[in-house]
């Protein structure tokens, strides 16, 4: 198969930082895998907050990395570099990508593709790999959930809230999540949230203290920040884990920190995009292991909320940005 490869590709750049108008298609020469490496012809490729963030100048890619967007596809291994291993030509994977996903082929570390789970289309198993690898590196790695834990999920109706709901469960912890409509509440319980709480009509705080008889969340992940920070102190429980993986309210917040003290609270987070191949190589190892399985056996299934071609990355931007999705968008390259 390899090769019939075209000696370029379409991709979808950023011509300047800006709004979803400035990504636009254009064509460059196709990526190369080395060392270690393995080509997907990508079929689908997931649509993420931090793909936003880059859009519009403020994150970066890490050194080495292509500076298109995506960082999550799905696709057929089509050729493969020295020293691999596990895969051959002609496999079906989905698999993390540290840029470059917006692209008819992208090159990524062998050791950050997954076998497509059974039972999953392409759509579905690109909307993988960017939620499920950052919700077990931060809620089960980091933050070290437990069977008959009390989990609260703010923006639960995200690609990353209905993520975590699922496999927190599958796992045999209590989950309350926070969404911003009744609509997405309902969204959320469906997925499997004991408790939703609408954040624009109820004091999640408050709310989450009577679910739990006093006692609190023992392990809270926010993508929101701000004055979320405090609330998430007076809203955890003695020993609790607060896990950041954003900041949506902003990154400066006043808080009184006698809480983290007496409570003896644990307040972590991460970002996935710059950690180490060895790292993310062992995150995907044990989501393999430990979340795969739940996946095949119909446990847990990626939730979809809508599918756009891949020209239409811009309308998939604003979409994205409109906040009214409820689980993962896609892009499609095969229609």
């Amino acid at each position: 198969m390899s090769s019939s490869l075209p000696d370029s590709m379409q991709v979808i750049a950023i011509q300047e930082p800006g709004g979803p108008e400035v990504l636009k298609a254009e064509q460059r020469r196709i990526a190369i895998p080395y060392e270690g490496e393995i080509l997907i012809k990508v079929a689908a490729a997931g649509v993420n907050r931090p793909d936003i963030l880059q859009r519009q100048g403020a994150y970066p890619p890490p050194k080495g990395a292509s500076d298109l967007p995506g960082l999550e596809v799905a696709g057929t291994i089509v050729k493969l570099g020295r020293n691999t291993s596990r895969y051959k030509v002609g496999d079906t994977v989905c698999a993390l990508c540290p840029g470059g996903g917006y692209a008819q082929y992208v090159a990524i570390p062998e050791a950050h593709a997954l076998p497509i789970p059974k039972g999953l289309d392409m759509i579905q198993a690109a909307a993988l790999p960017e939620t499920f690898f950052t919700v077990w590196t931060n809620v089960f790695q980091r933050g070290a959930l437990q069977s008959g834990e009390t989990l609260l999920i703010h923006g639960g109706s995200s690609g990353i809230g209905t993520t975590a709901i699922q496999i927190a469960k599958a796992r045999g912890a209590m989950v309350i999540a926070t969404a911003g409509t009744d609509e997405k509440c309902e969204a959320c319980k469906t997925l499997g949230a004991d408790h939703a709480i609408n954040y624009q009509s109820t004091d999640y705080v408050g709310a989450v203290k009577d679910i739990t008889g006093g006692a609190g969340a023992n392990v809270i992940l926010d993508m929101v920040g701000g004055d979320y920070i405090e609330r998430n102190y007076r809203a955890a429980a003695i020993e609790g884990r607060i896990i950041q993986i954003a900041f949506l309210n902003g990154a400066i917040a006043e808080v009184d920190f006698t809480r983290l003290m007496i409570k003896r609270l644990t307040h972590t987070g991460s970002t996935l995009r710059p950690q180490s191949v060895e790292a993310k190589a062992r995150i995907a190892k044990e989501l393999e292991t430990e979340v795969w399985p739940l996946i095949a056996d119909g446990t847990i299934t990626p939730r979809i909320d809508k599918v756009f071609k891949f020209e239409e990355a811009a309308e998939a931007h604003a979409f994205m940005e409109s906040g009214v999705h409820i689980g993962k968008i896609v892009l499609s390259l095969e229609h």
